[in-house]
């Protein structure tokens, strides 16, 4: 069965916390005081390490971060096109269903349970391009993959990149402020992220790349990957439904690329502890099932957080998981060789004892 085949490689990634400790650039306010509890920086502090990381002119090696940035501020345009000259219930309905439903389940698929975790196999490299660029191009992988394996490792505690008590900023920002690697790394280090990274397909830099580009990611594949992905993109919506489709559709991607930095505060129910019986089982962190993200993108977050090697999230029956659909037709073609379903766990360990307790 897939779940024998995959758990055989299922621990040789796992990265160790020494490792996760100094992977991340420290923030310059820190994740810590003194005392060891959480540093909540003010508003400006945020702001000021915020622009400081963007400057590229002052140290080039924070091109990755301002790069980031630069892709959600080309497609502020495409949105006010949209909105200014074809705006219309077609054109609403359309960039509602690509921005909520195929680019959060994309997110879900790609950069969470593949990049990240490793919940499932491509049978090759082309099925894992074909779907690394089945929607348009955002966010950097470099960036989601290393500091998520933070965020599981100190989940809601000092360190967590986008932890959600330090407030909303702290969370929306964090792609800048938090996320990005260090760039003082050894070459044991940086090799371990690239052992975090290699089975993604993105190429890697060198140790003396990395050095003077500070990423693991080269410039000029991100920005080649980029263009092509966008030029495709573009002109397959122009051939269906002329500039308006193609206008919409990447404004509408502009739209999630903002609102995806939202997730994690929410997710983690702001900072707030509102886990609920019977439907968030995890009590180590404040991770929370959210109904909307959890239909359009398959995040159940708090089931996520229980087996996050898991190719499936939603293990009840309501919780309609369309990430794990797409990973499990891709397995019935034959493009996923085996992934991880922790269903049955879910059920032995969690839903069916809480019921018996409820007789």
């Amino acid at each position: 069965m897939e779940y024998d085949t995959f758990s055989k490689n299922y621990n040789l990634h796992q990265p160790q916390m020494p490792f996760l400790d100094h992977v991340l650039q420290v923030p310059t306010y820190g994740w810590k005081d003194a005392d060891g509890n959480l540093v909540k920086p003010s508003k400006k502090e945020i702001f000021t390490e915020f622009f400081k990381r963007l400057n590229i002119f002052k140290d080039k090696r924070n091109w990755l971060p301002f790069f980031s940035w630069l892709k959600v501020a080309c497609l502020i345009p495409f949105f006010i096109i949209f909105l200014v000259y074809h705006f219309s219930w077609w054109t609403v309905l359309a960039a509602f269903l690509y921005s909520m439903i195929v680019m959060g389940t994309h997110g879900t698929i790609w950069h969470h349970r593949f990049a990240t975790h490793g919940a499932f196999k491509f049978r090759n490299g082309f099925w894992r391009f074909f779907t690394q660029n089945l929607t348009i191009n955002e966010i950097p992988e470099e960036i989601y993959v290393i500091s998520h394996h933070v965020h599981h490792a100190k989940s809601d505690k000092p360190g967590d990149p986008y932890n959600a008590q330090a407030g909303f900023l702290y969370c929306f920002l964090a792609d800048v402020n938090h996320q990005p690697i260090a760039k003082n790394l050894t070459e044991n280090s940086y090799n371990r992220v690239k052992l975090l990274m290699r089975h993604t397909g993105v190429t890697a830099n060198s140790y003396a790349q990395y050095q003077k580009w500070g990423s693991y990611v080269n410039p000029s594949h991100a920005i080649g990957s980029w263009i092509l992905n966008w030029a495709f993109w573009y002109a397959a919506f122009y051939l269906i439904g002329g500039h308006a489709l193609a206008c919409t559709l990447f404004g509408a991607a502009g739209f999630w690329a903002v609102g995806v930095r939202t997730f994690n505060y929410e997710g983690h129910a702001k900072g707030e502890d509102k886990q609920r019986e019977g439907i968030d089982f995890n009590e180590r962190d404040k991770s929370i099932n959210q109904l909307w993200p959890g239909i359009v993108a398959g995040e159940w977050h708090n089931n996520h957080h229980l087996y996050p090697k898991s190719a499936r999230s939603g293990f009840k029956p309501y919780q309609i998981d369309l990430a794990w659909c797409y990973i499990k037709m891709m397995h019935k073609f034959g493009a996923v060789s085996s992934y991880r379903d922790d269903k049955k766990r879910f059920d032995e360990q969690y839903r069916i004892p809480y019921l018996k307790s409820k007789e």
